[in-house]
């Protein structure tokens, strides 16, 4: 079946050159590939099949065709070195002991770059026949294995044709990942790495070096149609954004590609990154050069990445200082010689080395005219600096030198497999050098190079993928050099894939200074990228951020406890407010309180001073000592409220605050009882009894240990605790005493409230008593002040925020204390040290005896 399908595979090939060839006489053209002899053979034990690109691209007057001009042709001098490679590999290893008492020999062929002409060298190389159709179709190939192509699309061509007879074909610079593909391409190996990983070791380039904003061109074939959609899926992975996507072939007209050179032209992108084949890299860069495209950073793929001949100053005004990833370059000891001794003597019938000696002395064995120069033979390649002759690159040349020894390794191992091993060495008695053979020793080949590099193939046929990054750079003399800046081996875990090396970059315009290429300048900080609609991911606007979040890809809301900073960058602590001792208010607070509990100090020194006096005396000394005392401590519980609040401290302020007052409250009550009764008794026919001293301090004692009793219980049952509140402002956290329990708060606040009201009220009733003896009134004013006080407490305790909350609380403890302070001792010490004229008994009696009448 196999043998059936390349049969009229053939037969269609053949009909279709028919056509081909009348239009190509139509068009005037010489279709490179018609059917002649090999370029170069050498008969052998072992036939290694090749095909070369013999001439270098130009436009054909006809398009469907690629073909040349025969005028404007020119040899391609480094596909001829990569030929002479093949055959210096050739003689070395027939020269050596790898393959004793066995010769090997080849068959090239030239491909003339078209896939047309590689399927005509394939069946060539299959059948041993000329290149015309026969009846029947020989069951043997003429060789064993096939080095070729140079391009991609060509080699898939090869290897379509040559699968089914299982015949192996290695390709030296065919890198489509597409052939690693084993059900298409079951016989294809490679000595070239996959663009599988070089486009994605480009995809990290780009994204090291920060360019998030590319253009892309390609050829329009598979080589580069495959090899750019991997570099665009894994540069989107890395946030890379492509701005246009142009392909080019060849053989398209010169208006298409200046369409392309005019997209390039124009974009906005910096970075420029070619997936070309030369053959499209070099009408790219003519189109290119006429239209003055400069101030690109170009990255190449390994196809014309190191080709010298592009390296010149004329190229270098659109090119310079290109970057790209190229296989690793090695020497072939002995190649240098080998490639200056060729010589059309070596083979006089061989017109391709005769067209080789002309094209590189710029002579003519046979002149035409006077004008030409005559070749003499005894011209000295040695003299000469071309591509051909330089090895200073060796890279594809050390792919086709690796490619042969490979074959050849391949042989060898077949020679020494058992027949009794499987069933293609079996084939070994009856078939000696079978291609089947070949092809199942390539598969576990794995040999070290005469330059120390060890060779073998994965099971998709791809050696270890291994890549330099190469710098265009400018020598003293004013050369161009391929200067190594970094390497990629994907053998090795991801993150240590790409190193860079320590050595100066030089990039586009010669400039020490690397080029940005981004669609969108990165936002300031406390902005947000917003995606623009209908432009790519890298295109966006900025938005300033809101008050809480910083800037990212997206803004990012802060936690609870942080804030972002002034510019949005990053998320600080909030800061925690309270009721300090350092800050005005908390300072103005405690001096308020300090000179409370001064006066209340002064007074009862004052009291403490003149004890003995009639005045002081019938102002109730035990209960008025305990009052200044009570009043001491609510001027001093104030003080609890202010500072970070604590576990300790939120427990200590409320229930101080409660107790001091209802101490307070319990002392004014008793003495306004203590007056009232005290007046009653005096009066003639009254019977109330006194309030003695023993009744006023179990009074004071009970009303006191209630109030103790039910902070004891808020206490036991929700304690206040400190609570950080985030809900009221956002960009500060309040640091509060929360109640725990609301209605132990308001509990204590009823019951001080309870007190007052009832001192209120005996002092109202008690406001007509005598006016030397009249301290109800006094009390009166002293319980105005105080439930004013606390009743406008309430509404502003609930509305005030945060810290503020906390000092209508200390000033509703101060303004009441202060109340009580005044109102009930100012007059007594008013009389005392201004009026002691007054503080007499027969006054005090005199004026109330009087009054009472």
């Amino acid at each position: 079946v196999p043998i059936l399908e390349v049969c009229v595979m053939f037969l269609y090939v053949f009909l279709l050159l028919s056509v081909f060839k009348a239009k190509g006489e139509k068009a005037k053209c010489q279709i490179i590939g018609s059917p002649e002899p090999p370029m170069l053979s050498k008969d052998g034990d072992v036939i290694i099949g090749g095909t070369m690109l013999k001439y270098a691209t130009f436009y054909c007057a006809n398009k469907m065709f690629h073909c040349l001009f025969s005028s404007f042709y020119s040899l391609n001098l480094r596909e001829f070195r990569f030929v002479q490679t093949f055959i210096f590999a050739v003689e070395e290893i027939n020269n050596s002991t790898l393959l004793p008492n066995i010769s090997i020999g080849y068959r090239i062929f030239d491909s003339c770059g078209s896939t047309l002409a590689s399927m005509r060298s394939a069946m060539a190389l299959i059948n041993g026949q000329e290149l015309t159709a026969q009846e029947t179709c020989s069951g043997h190939s003429e060789v064993q294995a096939i080095i070729g192509e140079s391009e991609s699309s060509s080699t898939i061509v090869m290897s379509r044709a040559t699968g089914p007879f299982k015949i192996p074909v290695i390709s030296h610079f065919a890198t489509c990942a597409c052939l690693s593909n084993r059900k298409e391409y079951p016989s294809f190996f490679r000595t070239i790495p996959s663009d599988y990983y070089q486009s994605r070791a480009l995809a990290q380039l780009v994204k090291y070096f920060g360019w998030t904003w590319v253009g892309a061109v390609r050829s329009d074939n598979d080589y580069g149609n495959n090899g750019m959609a991997t570099f665009v899926e894994a540069a989107r992975k890395e946030g890379v954004c492509i701005e246009y996507s142009e392909a080019i072939l060849r053989t398209n007209s010169k208006e298409s590609i200046a369409k392309v050179v005019e997209v390039i032209r124009k974009g906005t992108a910096k970075v420029l990154v070619a997936f070309l084949a030369q053959s499209e890299m070099d009408v790219l860069l003519e189109e290119a050069l006429a239209q003055n495209v400069t101030g690109l950073q170009w990255i190449g793929s390994e196809s014309w990445i190191t080709a010298r001949y592009l390296a010149t100053e004329r190229i270098s005004h659109v090119i310079s200082s290109a970057m790209g990833f190229t296989i690793n370059k090695s020497k072939i000891p002995g190649l240098k010689d080998f490639l200056v001794k060729v010589h059309p003597s070596q083979s006089p019938s061989s017109a391709l080395l005769t067209e080789f000696w002309e094209t590189t002395f710029g002579c003519q064995f046979s002149p035409k005219n006077e004008n030409e120069k005559l070749c003499t033979g005894v011209e000295n390649l040695n003299e000469i600096n071309n591509t051909f002759t330089d090895v200073s690159e060796l890279r594809i040349s050390n792919n086709v030198y690796k490619a042969v020894y490979a074959i050849a390794h391949a042989v060898h191992n077949t020679l020494s497999c058992k027949a009794d091993e499987n069933e293609i060495c079996a084939q070994k008695e009856s078939v000696p050098y079978s291609f089947l053979q070949v092809l199942h020793s390539l598969q576990t080949v794995n040999f070290t190079m005469p330059t120390g590099e060890e060779v073998y193939f994965s099971a998709n046929g791809d050696p270890i993928a291994k890549y330099e990054l190469v710098n265009w750079q400018k020598t003293a003399p004013g050369d161009i050099a391929f200067v190594t800046v970094g390497h990629y081996d994907a053998s090795l875990p991801s993150d240590e894939q790409f190193v860079m090396k320590s050595v100066n970059i030089v990039w586009a315009g010669n400039s020490n200074v690397r080029p940005r290429s981004v669609c969108s300048e990165s936002c300031q900080p406390g902005f947000r990228q917003a995606q623009i609609k209908g432009r790519p991911p890298c295109c966006f606007a900025c938005i300033q951020c809101p008050v809480g979040e910083i800037n990212s890809a997206e803004c990012i809301k802060c936690n609870l406890e942080f804030w972002s900073n002034e510019n949005h960058s990053l998320c600080i602590p909030k800061k925690v407010e309270f009721l300090s001792f350092e800050e005005n208010m908390g300072i103005l607070l405690t001096v308020f309180s300090l000179t409370g509990v001064s006066l209340t100090v002064a007074v009862g020194l004052v009291f403490f001073y003149f004890i003995d006096t009639p005045f002081v005396k019938a102002s109730n000394i035990e209960l008025s000592f305990l009052l200044l005392f009570s009043l001491n401590l609510c001027f001093l519980c104030s003080l609890t409220f202010i500072g970070r609040p604590s576990k300790w401290s939120c427990m200590l302020r409320h229930t101080a605050f409660g107790i001091t007052f209802a101490l307070c409250m319990s002392c004014v009550l008793a003495r306004t009882i203590a007056v009232v009764m005290a007046f009653r008794a005096t009066v003639p026919g009254n019977s109330l009894p006194q309030c003695s001293v023993p009744v006023q301090r179990v009074g004071v004692f009970s009303c006191t240990l209630f109030q103790v009793i039910i902070c004891a219980l808020w206490l036991a049952l929700a304690p206040p605790v400190p609570r950080k509140n985030m809900a009221h402002y956002t960009d500060k956290i309040i640091l509060e005493c929360d109640l725990g329990s609301t209605i132990g708060f308001w509990a204590v606040l009823g019951y001080i409230g309870l007190l007052a009201l009832l001192c209120f009220v005996l002092a109202f009733l008690a406001r007509k008593l005598p006016d030397n003896f009249n301290e109800a009134k006094f009390i009166t004013f002293s319980m105005l002040i105080f439930c004013a006080v606390w009743i406008t407490f309430i509404p502003a305790y609930v509305s005030s925020p945060g810290k503020f909350t906390v000092a209508v609380e200390i000033f509703a403890i101060l303004a009441s204390s202060f109340g009580l302070l005044i109102c009930i001792f100012a007059p007594k010490c008013y009389i005392i040290i201004l009026k002691p004229q007054q503080n007499t008994k027969k006054h005090l009696m005199g004026k109330a005896h009087a009054k009472s009448q």
